[in-house]
């Protein structure tokens, strides 16, 4: 998962306006209970990250492309501007 780690950064470095939308996403699938355990970050559980890739790829082990994660985070984003616009 390193690897996926080291993408993320590298989209975040290219695409500067992305990383609001980094972080929120990043914040949404946070460890439950991340402030209690090594190493008190707010990361996703790499079983999380195994299983979505697994659901979405058929691999667990798969790196999607960076133009996914765009894509990926700028639906999160609209989702959730459309949530808070229906309130």
């Amino acid at each position: 998962m390193a690897l996926l780690l080291k993408r993320l950064v590298l989209l975040a470095l290219r695409h500067p306006l992305l990383i609001p939308d980094l972080l929120r996403t990043g914040w949404a699938v946070r460890r439950f209970g991340w402030y209690a355990k090594p190493p008190f970050l707010p990361l996703p559980a790499w079983t999380y990250l195994r299983w979505r890739m697994d659901t979405a790829y058929g691999d667990p082990d798969v790196i999607p492309p960076a133009d996914e994660f765009r894509r990926y985070l700028r639906w999160a984003r609209d989702l959730r501007r459309a949530a808070r616009n229906d309130r």
